[in-house]
């Protein structure tokens, strides 16, 4: 157990980080993530409104979809990263779920730029989830059609006289489920789950691990107040219309970088030996000038090799590229490879 933004969570459970990371590839693991931020902001023109500070484009989410985006500053810096889900045709209702360690300031960003609209803290809801090829499998047997929910959609269902708020979403690469669920259940429902023998507790070592395979950013690490979506390759979660017309906090600075390019571009990174490396590790080209530095990097035990991710220079960023990681003074090998370095198989 490590205290983390005000919680007690696991890292591990007693199988440990690499056997709780494979079951997940291969079964169903249930990760405890009531930590994350979760509201429902609501109000006229809710989803028009939100628009005005990150670049996610919310008026054309349809009905009980997701969106990922982004709170952005004005300098075009990520000041947390989200999702989205639209609980009405109107756009007057969304489900947010936000990080942990921003949530304060991400309710009080929200509340402050949005004063006339309601914001809703769901202090009283717990957050599970669910991941890997047989989540859906395990999770159909106590929630009756919840197998047929489609990727990046939510929906609500009752179990035993409680309604869960499901998600076909999560943060690991896999299919798999987040589900909200009133604190007060949230044990019970969790023990049903492990009772089944798909599922096992998985902690906070192996999310990372997964996620870091997924090519998945964490915020604090791989993206911050300094990094722009662009930068971050987050283009994808901004639509022609929001690049277009801009309309949130750094507009100008990520129109800038999509037309003409970026001075960094995050990148996979591939070790060639068995030493990790770890984020605050020095880029280094084959002349041995420092081009950028790893954000996050460890063991992939589903690669059986380290793999990491950072800011490189352009230059530096196709695949295939030569580099080395600076670690203790020492250089290790590596190479650029595209994301994900594990193949997503997430529901389609």
């Amino acid at each position: 157990m490590v205290p983390f933004a005000g919680y007690d969570l696991p890292v591990n459970y007693p199988a440990g980080i690499i056997a709780e990371h494979l079951w997940t590839r291969e079964n169903a693991g249930l990760f405890d993530v009531s930590h994350m931020g979760q509201a429902v902001l609501s109000g006229p023109a809710a989803a028009q409104r939100l628009e005005s500070l990150l670049p996610g484009d919310l008026q054309a989410l349809p009905l009980r979809r997701i969106r990922y985006s982004q709170f952005t500053n004005e300098d075009g810096g990520i000041l947390d990263d989200l999702m989205a889900t639209r609980l009405d045709a109107a756009g007057e209702k969304l489900f947010l779920v936000v990080n942990a360690a921003c949530k304060g300031q991400d309710f009080a960003h929200l509340q402050a730029n949005l004063p006339d609209l309601r914001l809703d803290i769901l202090h009283d809801r717990a957050l599970l989830a669910l991941q890997g090829p047989k989540a859906a499998q395990a999770l159909e047997r106590h929630i009756a059609g919840v197998s047929a929910l489609a990727f990046m959609a939510q929906q609500d269902f009752i179990w035993r006289g409680e309604t869960l708020f499901v998600s076909r979403s999560g943060y690991t690469g896999e299919d798999g489920f987040e589900i909200s669920i009133a604190a007060d259940f949230a044990s019970d429902f969790a023990e049903t789950l492990l009772a089944e023998e798909e599922v096992q507790a998985i902690g906070l070592g192996a999310r990372d691990s997964l996620r870091l395979e997924a090519g998945l950013c964490l915020y604090g690490h791989d993206i911050d107040t300094t990094t722009s979506p662009i930068e971050a390759g987050l283009n994808w979660s901004i639509s022609k219309r929001r690049r277009a017309e801009g309309g949130f906090p750094g507009a100008a600075r990520v129109q800038k970088e999509l037309a003409e390019g970026v001075a960094r571009l995050r990148v996979g990174l591939v070790l060639d030996g068995k030493a990790p490396a770890r984020e605050g590790a020095d880029i280094a080209d084959e002349s041995g000038a420092i081009v950028g530095r790893v954000t996050s990097g460890g063991f992939a035990p589903s690669l059986s090799k380290p793999i990491a991710m950072g800011y490189v220079a352009p230059r530096c960023a196709a695949p295939g590229t030569a580099l080395s990681l600076i670690v203790r003074g020492k250089p290790l090998r590596a190479r650029v490879t595209a994301f994900p370095f594990v193949p997503n198989r997430y529901h389609r």
